[in-house]
């Protein structure tokens, strides 16, 4: 578990229970790693609070405390960053501990070597220099530069939050689609860094990636590497399948995924709900198109677009610009899908009836919803058989 190096802040202090269930969290994610290797059985994972519980604080300094001195402890990076600001006595001691578990497990499993982020330097080396003065043996550390995006911006967030390895906090295809949009650049970087192809591999796949990027070799390949091994082949598949169904499935597949699925591959497309009355008298697609659901700013180019065959209704073009819209397009009596051109998604909803539109700015509905009721969507939701709201957000095809 990480120090805070790097970071301004006091760590927060978590109770004991909490620190027992994030333990037992990043147990479970790492033997689910780690089982999917077919030496699996040589991988043990242990937990510092076995050898430190007994500790006492007076053979802790007597024994450990007596091997660093101060000027040493406030050369390191992590301390002097902190002295300028403001430092406790258990942060500015937290390198001795985990200095300590070095030496434990040097001297208990035969453990030589530590790996960590860049951050942690000053923490492993604190570690060797304290088996070199107890035991006079070697041991060796390896640091990573803590990764980032291409632009410089922190790895692993989103627009709508942290990517995480727990299925119930990123579901599996959530987590998919983080890697399938990953960029060209990036792609290059984490394949290396994220999968064990052998390197032979990688450089035939960028190789490749490089003379057709259209086709997404890398991020395909990426994304199936890393979320099979962090979820399963299945949820790999599961995952594909859901991302070809919005784009390429059918109207009825969608209709049949699970309502879990359902959300996360409806999740950020824009959502709008429609009056029910409207739907059970029929209106005519042009004004469906537009007063409506506001995917056009005008009528004329409603028209112009069903002509261009550039507007589907659950899947199907839309052909005649007098089509009646009504109940019997509202799929399971859910909702209506509406698609503008290829890629671009609505989802509507009467009751529990949803439309979707992936790209769409739909700000102007949105903003007016709010300033009607000036509460939550949540409630706004409540509201849905008389009002509607739209969110936008891009998908990616596989």
């Amino acid at each position: 578990m990480a120090t805070q190096a790097g970071k301004k802040e006091e760590r927060k202090l978590l109770s004991e229970d909490e620190i027992r269930y994030n333990a037992q969290k990043i147990q479970e994610q790492l033997h689910s790693i780690f089982s999917k290797s077919s030496d699996s059985g040589t991988v043990e994972m242990v937990n510092n609070i076995d050898w430190t519980k007994n500790l006492t604080i007076i053979d802790f300094l007597r024994d450990i405390g007596k091997r660093f001195t101060v000027n040493y402890m406030l050369a390191k990076d992590s301390v002097k960053s902190r002295l300028e600001s403001e430092i406790s006595f258990t942060e500015f001691t937290y390198q001795i501990l985990q200095a300590y578990d070095f030496y434990w497990l040097f001297t208990h499993k035969n453990c030589k070597l530590q790996m960590g982020g860049s951050d942690q330097w000053g923490n492993i080396t604190s570690g060797i220099e304290l088996i070199r003065k107890i035991t006079g043996q070697e041991a060796h550390g390896i640091t990573t530069n803590l990764i980032t995006k291409a632009d410089g911006t922190k790895f692993g967030k989103t627009e709508s939050g942290n990517i995480w390895l727990d299925k119930n906090k990123t579901s599996a295809y959530k987590f998919y689609q983080f890697w399938i949009n990953t960029s060209d650049e990036d792609a290059k970087n984490y394949i290396k860094i994220f999968t064990f192809l052998p390197k032979e591999e990688i450089e035939h796949l960028i190789q490749q990636h490089n003379k057709a990027p259209h086709e997404r070799i890398l991020q395909k390949t990426l994304a199936k590497e890393v979320t099979t091994l962090v979820h399963s082949a299945e949820d790999y598949n599961d995952a594909v399948k859901a991302s070809d169904i919005l784009f390429n499935g059918s109207i009825q597949e969608l209709a049949n995924v699970s309502e879990g699925l359902f959300k996360d591959i409806m999740e950020g497309v824009p959502e709008s709900h429609i009056p029910a009355t409207v739907l059970e008298q029929g209106i005519d697609v042009v004004e469906f198109l537009t007063t409506h659901t506001n995917i056009f700013p005008s009528k004329s180019e409603a028209r112009k677009m069903i002509q261009n065959n550039a507007v589907s209704i659950n899947k199907e073009k839309v052909t005649d610009i007098k089509q009646i819209i009504n109940l019997t397009h509202a799929i399971n009596n859910k909702f209506v899908l509406i698609q503008k051109g290829k890629k671009k998604l609505l989802y509507l909803l009467h009751k529990k009836l949803n439309i979707l539109y992936n790209g769409f700015e739909a700000n102007t509905i949105f903003k007016t919803t709010i300033k009607t009721h000036s509460t939550t969507n949540s409630i706004i939701k409540t509201y849905s058989v008389t009002h509607y709201s739209i969110r936008a957000k891009k998908f990616r095809k596989n």
